[in-house]
């Protein structure tokens, strides 16, 4: 049984799984891999990775009935972290091949980088974020010139500008990381991340 203290993956076929549950036993902290919708409306938190397409990510979610386990535990107050297209699966639709519904927690959407002369997509490797919220827990103790590892060809839109919490260039300012309330995410990868992942995992353990 998920304690109301302990992290749930979710694992919705087609995520890298292993290596954020490895994350967070590295800071010392229990980790759940589950496909249980039940059990993701029970945990104390949630982590929602993601790698692959989105098309067929929402899809999955929403056929597995996670896509609603996720809805009701994000709207209990309790921690929740999206990464990478886990957080682009929280905005209203994605553009990536096509015009995609996400599940609409908060307005925007999710589009490619802008092909340019020397502009390498994906933007994959280390980049420094720009804290636009110091005061975001998941930052607690962490430096201003942080640097996370990055591996996308799209990124989030958010129609609200206050819902970004730290922004990345590549080569202009984009949408690194979100909070809000009980809601987190991050475009970067905080498992491949080393020590300043870590750091960000455990502060989310903490919460």
């Amino acid at each position: 049984m998920i304690g109301t203290d302990e992290v749930a993956i979710v694992d919705y076929g087609m995520a890298n799984l292993r290596s954020v549950q490895k994350a967070f036993e590295k800071v010392g902290t229990a980790a759940i891999i589950t496909s249980d919708p039940e059990r993701v409306r029970r945990a104390g938190k949630v982590v929602l990775p993601g790698v692959g397409a989105f098309q067929d990510a929402i899809a999955k979610l929403r056929e597995s009935g996670l896509a609603e386990a996720v809805i009701e535990q994000i709207q209990t107050g309790r921690p929740f972290l999206g990464i990478c297209l886990g957080m682009h699966m929280l905005f209203t639709r994605s553009r990536e091949d096509g015009d995609f519904a996400g599940l609409n927690l908060f307005p925007g959407e999710v589009v490619r980088f802008t092909p340019q002369p020397g502009l390498k997509i994906p933007h994959m490797g280390w980049n420094t974020l720009n804290l636009r919220m110091p005061d975001c827990p998941l930052f607690r103790g962490m430096p201003a010139d942080a640097a996370f590892y990055f591996v996308h060809s799209y990124y989030a839109q958010p129609a609200e500008s206050n819902l970004t919490s730290a922004e990345a260039d590549y080569p202009g300012p984009f949408c690194a990381a979100l909070w809000r309330d009980n809601v987190y995410a991050t475009q970067f990868h905080p498992e491949k991340s080393q020590a300043m992942g870590q750091l960000l995992l455990r502060n989310f353990a903490g919460l």
